[in-house]
C-alpha cells in the first residue's frame, strides 16, 4: 500500500510538472549544477566508500564506471546548463491546420508521464537521466545499481534540494537506495501507475526487464559495436579511430568490440594498432589471418576468436579482429553480429561510405570517425536517457524530444459531424 500511495504522489506531480513553465524548471536544472560542484567533497567521500566496497575482482573498465572525479563532477553540472539552456519541447507546435468545416488542429507535445528508469554502476546517469526527464517535464524514478548506492543517495540529496528551491513537490523524483530486487520487480508491474521503463546496463539487465515489465520499455540494449577499414583508407588515421574506439572508455556501450579489416590493408594496419594498444594492455582475439600476421611480428597476448567471441560485449581492454575481403562481407558480419548500436567506415570514398551507411541498419552510422560520440551530450542534446536500439518510437541516444509524445488540441465553435 506504502508504494501505491509514493506512486499516486508521483502522478499528481507529473501533472504539476507538465503544467511548469520552462523558467522554473530550468531554474532547478541551473541549481542543481551549483550544487553538484559545491558539494563535490562530500560526493567523492560516498563514492571513495562505494569503489572501496567493491570485491578485488572487480575488472578496471568496471571501476572506471563507477568512479567520479573533480573533472566527471564538473562535466556532469556542464551537461545540466547545457540542458537547461536547449529549447523547451513542450513549447512546440508539429502541426497546424484548419479543416474545410473551421476546426482548428494542433499536433502539441507532451511528456511521456512518469518514467522508471533502473542503470548500473555509472553514478553520473542518474543526473543526467533526471535532467533530460525533468526538462521534458516526466516525473522520474531512478534505481541504480547497488555498487554505486552511495554515491547516488548523495546526488538524490543534491537534486532534491534543487527542486524544492523552486518550489515544486519533491515527488517528482524517487530516487530509490534499496537495493532489494523485489522492489524492482513489482514497479515493473505498475503499469496503472508508470508509463515507459527505461533499462540501462548489460545484457542480465535488459533482459531481466524485457522478460518481467508489463509497461512499454525504450530499450538500451548493448553496445556491439564495429568498426571496418576500407583498402582505401588513410591506414594513420584509421589506426588512430580504431585506439580511440576500443581503448578511450571501454567499459562504455559506444566503445568498439571487433574491428574488421580489409584484406589488402591488413598485413599493414594489423600491426600498427596492436602496437598503439600495447600502453593499454589489449587482449585480442583474432581469426586465422589475424593471428598469423601477428605472429611473425611475436606479439603476445594474442588469442583465436571463438563463435561466442563475435557476438561478446567485453566493457573491457578486449577486441576482436577479422580479415575480411571486401565491402560486402563487413557488412555481413554486422549484420548477424551487430547489436544496432553504432558502427564505422574508414574509407577515402565517398560512394563506399554512403553504402555502408545505407546498409548498415543501425542506429548511428559514422563515416571517418570513433564510435565513441554515440552520446547525448556530443551530440548536443545535453544528455540522455540512453542509446535506444530498439526500431519504434526512438533511436539512438535519447534526448528531450524523445521523452514526449504528439497528441492532438482541436479548437471548434460548434461543429458537428453529419
Amino acid at each position: 500500500m506504502e508504494l501505491i500511495l509514493r506512486l499516486k504522489k508521483l502522478r499528481l506531480a507529473a501533472k504539476i510538472l507538465r503544467l511548469s513553465s520552462v523558467e522554473t524548471r530550468n531554474k532547478v536544472l541551473i541549481q542543481a549544477a551549483q550544487l553538484l560542484v559545491d558539494n563535490e567533497k562530500e560526493i567523492l567521500k560516498a563514492n571513495a566508500q562505494d569503489l572501496k566496497s567493491l570485491p578485488a575482482t572487480t575488472t578496471p573498465a568496471f571501476r572506471d564506471r563507477l568512479t567520479l572525479t573533480s573533472d566527471r563532477i564538473n562535466h556532469m553540472a556542464v551537461s545540466l546548463r547545457q540542458v537547461a539552456v536547449l529549447p523547451d519541447p513542450l513549447a512546440s507546435t508539429a502541426n497546424e491546420q484548419t479543416l474545410r468545416n473551421g476546426l482548428l488542429l494542433k499536433k502539441v507535445r507532451s511528456p511521456l508521464g512518469v518514467i522508471f528508469m533502473i542503470f548500473e554502476s555509472r553514478p553520473n546517469v542518474a543526473v543526467e537521466a533526471f535532467s533530460m526527464g525533468f526538462k521534458s517535464g516526466n516525473t522520474m524514478i531512478l534505481r541504480g545499481g547497488k555498487e554505486s548506492l552511495r554515491t547516488t543517495k548523495v546526488l538524490y540529496k543534491i537534486i532534491h534540494q534543487a527542486i524544492e528551491s523552486a518550489d515544486l513537490p519533491a515527488s517528482v523524483l524517487w530516487g530509490i537506495t534499496d537495493s532489494d530486487r523485489a522492489l524492482v520487480s513489482n514497479l515493473l508491474k505498475q503499469k496503472e501507475w508508470i508509463d515507459v521503463v527505461v533499462p540501462r546496463g548489460g545484457e542480465g539487465l535488459i533482459q531481466f526487464v524485457v522478460k518481467n515489465s508489463h509497461i512499454p520499455i525504450i530499450k538500451n540494449d548493448r553496445g556491439l559495436c564495429h568498426v571496418y577499414v576500407h583498402d582505401d583508407a588513410n591506414l594513420v588515421t584509421s589506426a588512430e579511430v580504431l585506439l580511440n574506439a576500443k581503448t578511450h572508455r571501454p567499459g562504455v556501450c559506444n566503445s568498439m568490440e571487433t574491428m574488421l579489416i580489409h584484406r589488402d590493408v591488413a598485413a599493414e594496419l594489423i600491426p600498427l594498432v596492436y602496437n598503439k594498444m600495447l600502453d593499454f594492455n589489449v587482449k585480442w582475439y583474432g581469426c586465422s589471418e589475424t593471428l598469423k600476421i601477428l605472429k611473425k611480428t611475436g606479439a603476445k597476448n594474442i588469442h583465436a576468436a571463438l563463435k561466442k567471441s563475435w557476438d561478446t560485449e567485453y566493457l573491457d581492454q578486449i577486441v576482436n579482429c577479422k580479415v575480411v575481403s571486401n565491402i560486402e562481407e563487413a557488412i555481413a558480419h554486422i549484420e548477424q553480429h551487430s547489436s544496432r548500436h553504432s558502427e564505422s567506415i574508414m574509407t577515402t570514398n565517398h560512394q563506399t561510405a554512403r553504402r555502408f551507411q545505407a546498409e548498415i541498419d543501425s542506429a548511428v552510422v559514422y563515416w571517418n570517425a570513433s564510435t565513441r560520440f554515440t552520446d547525448g551530450f556530443e551530440f548536443g542534446l545535453g544528455g540522455e536517457l540512453g542509446i535506444s536500439t530498439q526500431k519504434l518510437h526512438v533511436r539512438g541516444p535519447v534526448g528531450l524530444a524523445a521523452l514526449t509524445n504528439e497528441r492532438w488540441v482541436v479548437d471548434g465553435d460548434g461543429q458537428i459531424r453529419s
